[in-house]
């Protein structure tokens, strides 16, 4: 039982760090460093260090496309526990008496979609590279924080809802999208480095606080 209550105290103190530290990068992307570097002279943060990073890897649009789709197969993975969900719904006729695991995953999924419109509205950065010859909001990597979020998620919760057979796979073709993805972004040029990294950090902060609250129903 204390090994139990040292690990629930232990993962809601790392949640906590995390969210700080996610803030406090936040607010140094917006105001350290900040110069008129972007197209249509956009201003960016961390500005020596995203441009001499953009300045080595450049642009590929190619890639970018590449980690469009990619990113689109890893939503498949919500569109599948929706369906688990609603079939269990169906079947029970009561929201409450469907699995608590995927009530959570649900509201988790909730969680990254306000956080990813927040971060659309707020504009800490645009892109480096003309979208359609338009400014995009660049800050935090939206990729990155869906991939990754869905991603890790999906592993977690899979144990109970993917026959061992084929976790194995399961596990091998989650983990690829989502690396394909996270380095295809960095590649790509479509985004500044500090947006990648924000967007892990971001990521990490998330599924932390979804891993919290799974394990808590589970215990």
């Amino acid at each position: 039982m204390k090994k139990r209550n040292l690990s629930k105290k232990g993962n809601i103190i790392i949640s906590v760090f995390l969210t700080i530290v996610s803030i406090v990068y936040t607010i140094l992307v917006k105001n350290i460093d900040v110069k008129s570097i972007g197209p249509n002279n956009s201003e960016v943060g961390f500005s020596s260090m995203n441009k001499m990073f953009h300045n080595l890897i450049g642009s590929n649009m190619t890639i970018y496309k590449i980690t469009e789709f990619f990113g689109y197969l890893i939503l498949l993975l919500v569109v599948m526990y929706g369906i688990i969900g609603l079939i269990e719904l169906i079947k029970r006729k009561n929201i409450l008496k469907v699995d608590r695991e995927l009530i959570i995953l649900g509201c988790f999924y909730v969680l990254v979609l306000i956080v990813y419109v927040l971060f659309e509205k707020l504009s800490i950065n645009y892109r480096p590279v003309l979208i359609n010859g338009e400014l995009e909001a660049s800050y935090p990597s939206s990729h990155t924080i869906l991939s990754l979020c869905v991603g890790i998620s999906s592993l977690i919760i899979s144990r109970k809802y993917i026959r061992s057979k084929y976790l194995k796979i399961f596990d091998i073709v989650t983990i690829c999208l989502m690396g394909i993805v996270l380095l295809g972004r960095i590649i790509s040029g479509v985004h500044w480095m500090s947006d990648i990294i924000g967007g892990i950090l971001i990521s990490l902060t998330l599924i932390m606080y979804f891993k919290t609250a799974y394990y808590f129903n589970k215990n």
